[in-house]
């Protein structure tokens, strides 16, 4: 197990009617700006519920923040942040709106210009405004880790940031609130969670079996409730596990003292950033091609995962990594999640700018070892189509 240092310091409150508690949770004094994406978070009644339990602090409101935040869009929400003298934000919404609340938490008291926070990681981020999140779709994991991605339109760039300033104070996760979700959305959350544990677990063996038994708990639990999540709406204990599953998936904990490989992610955000796919998607694309790609590197964890997550006892080495990618490849088909670059209208004449996007973004040595180049991503892409 390799050394690290292990903080969150993000409070949970979590189940049905936590969302009363943010009267404790936000101070009492505070101006919140309370963010959020579409019209869902208004009709389904949830920023009413929000907007009671704030009481009588003043508060206001921003919407429209997209599926992939736009660094455009949330200016407008930092303008707002600076003109009201906001000192508190609270985030409605999934992933997306958590990830965007984040950055404006960073950029509205950044001394410079705002896109370096995405150009340098958030390594330059010195102070942020203090936020909380009542998360209503699990996926990202964002309301307890302290990353964002951001995309910025008229570059088509998406890039992710980190800074141990924006970990949200506390999350409200309420289980209940998932239920009007649309079935494409909760299949793309049981995606994203998966693929956040695989990223994390399946590099090379480190001597580190707490945080391999944890990843192959929550991947097992996701291949168990998969099915039933789609199936079973208002089954409050499956979605609270769903739930709980995927904010666990990227609090750092399983990360911890091992090696992580994260490829697949940066090839997916090009594919978001050029052609506006649903990350979960793009995630569904890449993964089974780059880890047959990277299968020899990988053999290892892939038989592991093959024989302790998918129960195959059979065959070599070899045939047991292959069935592992091919049993992950028809879980994503069966969440209704496609794997094809064909599935979504695109085909060899879009590898070579997504390459090319993928160079200028720095993106040349990915990996847990540092050699997945751009010349191994257009095999990947390839292999997907």
């Amino acid at each position: 197990m390799n050394n690290f240092n292990f903080y969150n310091p993000t409070r949970i409150a979590f189940g049905e009617g936590k969302i009363a508690e943010l009267d404790k949770l936000v101070p009492k004094d505070a101006k919140v700006l309370v963010l959020f994406g579409g019209e869902s978070a208004r009709r389904t009644g949830t920023l009413d519920e929000v907007t009671k339990a704030l009481g009588d602090r003043t508060v206001t409101e921003f919407g429209g923040i997209e599926p992939n935040p736009s660094f455009e869009t949330l200016m407008n929400a930092v303008v707002q942040v600076r003109e009201q003298n906001i000192d508190f934000l609270l985030a409605v919404g999934g992933g997306s709106v958590i990830d965007g609340t984040k950055f404006v938490a960073a950029a509205a008291v950044f001394e410079g210009d705002e896109w370096d926070i995405l150009l340098k990681g958030g390594r330059n981020i010195k102070r942020a405004l203090p936020f909380g999140s009542v998360l209503t779709l699990p996926a990202t994991g964002s309301e307890m880790n302290k990353g964002g991605v951001v995309t910025r339109r008229s570059l088509k760039a998406k890039l992710p940031f980190q800074s141990d300033l924006v970990f949200p104070q506390f999350s409200i996760l309420d289980p209940t609130k998932t239920y009007t979700l649309p079935l494409r959305q909760v299949g793309n959350g049981v995606v994203d969670a998966f693929v956040h544990v695989i990223e994390q677990y399946l590099t090379y063996p480190a001597q580190a079996p707490v945080q391999d038994r944890f990843a192959e708990g929550l991947l097992l639990t996701l291949t168990e409730i998969g099915a039933q999540a789609l199936a079973e709406p208002d089954n409050y204990q499956v979605r609270a596990s769903l739930m709980w599953t995927a904010t666990l998936a990227l609090n750092g904990l399983i990360g911890s003292g091992v090696p992580q490989d994260w490829a697949t992610h940066m090839l997916g955000h090009e594919l978001t950033a050029l052609h506006n796919l649903d990350h979960a998607q793009t995630l569904a694309i890449v993964l089974p091609s780059m880890l047959r790609e990277r299968k020899a590197s990988k053999l290892d964890k892939l038989v592991q995962y093959g024989e302790r997550v998918w129960g195959i006892r059979e065959g070599s080495a070899e045939e047991k990594a292959e069935a592992a990618i091919a049993k992950t490849q028809d879980f994503f088909e069966s969440l209704g999640v496609k794997t094809r670059l064909g599935d979504y209208d695109l085909g060899e004449e879009h590898i070579e700018p997504l390459i090319k996007s993928l160079e200028s973004h720095g993106m040349t040595a990915l990996g847990e070892h540092g050699d997945v180049t751009p010349d191994m991503c257009r095999r990947v892409l390839h292999a997907s189509l």
